[in-house]
């Protein structure tokens, strides 16, 4: 009791790591089939009154917090039934707006005080979207009439406080823009009316859809690529009209930019697309967020990583922080994105000082479970894949799942990452929480309290604990309480630390090739013995590699070299790429960085 104590006494956690620790909603759409799964989408976040709120898709309510961290549900005084999807919030100022995405003549609502949960209605009836079609009726679209709408909104306030509202979600029609105008309790459409942004796929490799932009579904299916999600941010005189793309359903989701002068444009393809990516890891997909200043003044992007396990739409929520170059570029860093990363506490100009360095220690360790389901043993709790879990034969307090790290270790922090198999929950109730306790152990003999869940009680799928002082210990093991669904499945127990080694050496880069088709390229590189992974990092500055994929080291071509193909350049745009290696006890230089 006294090392609980002791535990419940530390101080705040100073870190994070993604998904966002949230409790996420049991979805309710898929009752009548009876597909139960937890998911979170289409992030907002808002700085107002010195709080940040959170809202997303289809979640009865939003989130508060103060330092993007530790998040508090806030039950509003009104909701509809429908539920609320893809949101736009912005603040006037005085209160928030919150903006549902509709087809028809919806409700715009408002809150003053968020934190109470008071919600009132700012535009009770929207007036019809100009030239809209009725729902159903897209194929019958002429020139000069627009899909029923706005879906999927986004609500900006310039610096001289007009209002423009950017929105759509089509894999046909494009993003749309039209200044608007409140008063009086009414929303009014101003001229002019515009369309801004297509896909492009032919030229623009990272907009194809699919697993890594394979351009079909898993059978073979030729799909056309998905656009939506427009979020405008204006950085020192530049507006940056952001879109999610290619779609929600794969690793290969994305965030891109295109870049104007005027909120309503022209807008230009920004050389650098894609902005947030993150199609390798634990978590993978970075599409679909919007991007926020924290109270220091410092950028982030939020977007919505894919699990797909029990639906096509079940995702999660991510955070990563972002930077605006002097030049104009636009960058967000998921490098590591999955891992441990520091929240600062003042001004940051260089994300890639907010990675701890705490290293994934769990990756396919030796695991051990009280008694596991045929086809979901314990060793799919530390693969690092979110759609693979250990099953546990009943959920009954005591159940134990234990990974064997080793040898003797430095933890630093855990993550405990619950899947949902036949849950059979649709909505929120007094039971659905999550309880645990962690342990550590120098030997598998003698047991220690590492970490436990507290008070207030709520549900944790992707619970993480920052451990108040640095842990020597050789097995965690995971000790249940309660959870809500009907059974217990845990996705990954994933450790993060250091073995205390020599970080690996830098990896010797063999090739930087573009294919014929210049979306494509191939990147090769010589093996490091004992590495955990490789990020495979370009951009289109040898200074300046903005972009990652992480990729583990039993996951690439056998052979003495290792193999990632990469599909997500722009023909006609020239790019410099390098690798570093990582294991667990740290990151490689990089290696030499080639032209491609």
């Amino acid at each position: 009791m006294i090392a609980w104590l002791a535990l419940a006494a530390a101080v705040p956690a100073q870190t994070y790591a993604n998904p966002v620790d949230l409790d996420y909603r049991y979805n309710f759409e898929q009752v009548n089939e009876g597909v139960s799964y937890r998911t979170g989408a289409d992030p907002v976040i808002v700085p107002f009154k010195g709080a940040y709120y959170l809202f997303l898709t289809l979640a009865d309510g939003y989130w508060r917090s103060t330092d993007l961290v530790t998040w508090r549900f806030v039950k509003p005084s009104r909701w509809p039934a429908e539920g609320i999807v893809a949101p736009a919030v912005s603040s006037d100022g005085e209160r928030l707006l919150i903006m549902p995405s509709m087809t028809t003549q919806g409700t715009i609502y408002s809150s003053g005080d968020p934190a109470s949960g008071r919600i009132d209605l700012f535009v009770r009836r929207m007036p019809p979207l100009p030239g809209a079609v009725r729902s159903g009726f897209e194929e019958t679209i002429k020139p000069g009439e627009v899909p029923p709408g706005p879906w999927d909104p986004d609500l900006f306030r310039d610096d001289d406080m007009r209002w423009y509202l950017y929105w759509n979600s089509s894999n046909v029609f494009p993003i749309y823009g039209a200044p608007v105008g409140f008063a009086d309790g009414k929303l009014t459409y101003g001229s002019p009316r515009k369309s801004f942004i297509l896909l492009d796929p032919d030229r623009h490799g990272w907009e194809r859809f699919g697993q890594d932009h394979s351009g079909t579904t898993p059978d073979g299916t030729p799909v056309k690529p998905y656009m939506e999600g427009a979020w405008m941010t204006k950085v020192r005189g530049r507006y940056y009209l952001q879109y999610g793309a290619p779609g929600t359903e794969y690793n290969a989701y994305a965030t891109g930019t295109y870049v104007g002068t005027s909120p309503m444009g022209p807008f230009t393809y920004a050389a650098y697309n894609p902005i947030g990516y993150k199609p390798g890891g634990f978590v993978q997909g970075a599409g679909h967020g919007n991007t926020f200043q924290d109270l220091h003044g410092n950028w982030w992007n939020t977007g919505t990583p894919w699990i797909g396990y029990n639906w096509t739409f079940e995702r999660r929520v991510g955070l990563w922080p972002t930077v605006f170059d002097a030049d104009g570029q636009m960058r967000v860093s998921t490098r590591f994105g999955d891992f441990p990363q520091r929240l600062p506490t003042g001004r940051v100009t260089d994300p890639d000082m907010l990675f701890t360095g705490w290293m994934l220690l769990s990756y396919r360790k030796r695991a051990q479970a009280s008694g596991s389901v045929a086809g979901h043993g314990p060793g799919d709790a530390t693969d690092e894949n979110p759609r693979s879990f250990w099953l546990s034969p009943d959920k009954a307090p005591g159940a134990t799942l234990t990974i064997d790290l080793g040898a003797v270790k430095t933890i630093r922090a855990v993550q405990v990452d619950f899947a949902d198999y036949q849950a059979g929950r649709f909505g929120d109730a007094p039971d659905i929480y999550t309880e645990f306790q962690l342990q550590s152990s120098r030997d598998g003999r003698e047991w220690r309290p590492l970490a436990r869940t507290e008070a207030p009680r709520r549900d944790r799928p992707n619970a993480y604990f920052e451990l108040p002082r640095p842990t020597a210990a050789r097995f965690v093991r995971y000790v249940h309480g309660q959870i809500g669904g009907a059974h217990l499945a845990i996705a990954d127990l994933r450790v993060f630390g250091s073995a205390g080694g020599a970080a690996p050496v830098a990896p010797e880069l063999v090739e930087a090739t573009r294919a014929a088709d210049t979306r494509d390229a191939t990147i090769r590189w010589r093996r490091i013995a004992g590495a955990v992974g490789y990020n495979v990092r370009w951009g289109i500055r040898p200074d300046r590699l903005a972009l990652t994929y992480q990729v583990f080291a039993d996951r690439v071509a056998d052979g003495p070299a290792a193999v990632l193909p990469l599909r997500a350049l722009t023909k006609g745009q020239g790019y410099y790429v390098a690798v570093e290696a990582f294991d667990e006890n740290g990151v490689s230089p990089l290696s030499r960085v080639a032209a491609m």
